[in-house]
């Protein structure tokens, strides 16, 4: 049987941070608060999540401002539903993710997606990216009750898309993707294209890739 290569996907197929720090600022923005985040200097905040993002934003508002109670939960839909409607403005896939998806393909290895990000956002940005078809399975924050750090969505994944976690790997860009892993009892590569740069080996990979030309060789290397 062929193995499988479980990709995250924002920070690790695609830079999604430009969007996704939109989408934030324009919660704040329709409070009258302004454009709190910044697309570059905000970007490892991107991929914690919306409410990370709108948590962020909060702190740096004037001791003189009091939101309302509920401020988050009411933004929160907020920033899902702007970020729907304008989900790929600015994203776009890493260098050589296309090639490197073709690549594994031709190879004959199984691949799925495993993030935190609801599903059928993701589905709606792979798809706007033109890599939905490369993937077997989908697997996002709101498919099952868990989602990653504990093992069950990356699991989901592998089995969905046909393959055994015993032959499988994740590939990753954050601590979560790490745990998640681990957890799941297979190795992780994370990217040192991300957020944090290759100061993401502080988290001990079991590789570390600095270029999606990397991937093909490492899943060779892995899995057969």
């Amino acid at each position: 049987m062929a193995g499988t290569v479980v990709f995250d996907l924002d920070g690790t197929l695609a830079d999604t941070s430009a969007d996704l720090i939109a989408a934030a600022n324009a919660c704040f923005e329709a409070r009258g608060l302004g454009a709190l985040l910044d697309p570059v200097a905000d970007a490892l905040t991107a991929f914690h999540g919306g409410r990370a993002m709108l948590r962020a934003g909060y702190a740096r508002i004037g001791s003189d401002i009091l939101l309302p109670p509920g401020a988050e939960d009411q933004d929160y839909p907020r920033l899902l539903d702007h970020y729907g409607r304008n989900i790929a403005r600015h994203t776009r896939l890493y260098p050589g993710a296309g090639a490197a998806l073709s690549a594994l393909s031709a190879d004959g290895f199984r691949l799925a997606v495993c993030t935190n990000k609801p599903e059928a956002l993701a589905e709606i940005l792979l798809r706007e990216l033109g890599v939905r078809d490369a993937f077997a399975a989908l697997v996002g924050a709101d498919t099952l009750p868990v989602r990653k750090p504990d093992p069950r969505p990356y699991r989901a994944a592998v089995e969905a898309a046909g393959g055994e976690v015993a032959a499988s790997f994740l590939l990753g860009d954050t601590e979560t993707d790490r745990r998640t892993a681990t957890a799941a009892g297979v190795r992780v590569a994370l990217v040192g294209f991300g957020p944090e740069g290759e100061a993401i080996a502080r988290l001990a990979p079991d590789a570390l890739i600095g270029h999606f030309d990397e991937l093909p060789d490492l899943a060779r290397r892995w899995l057969r």
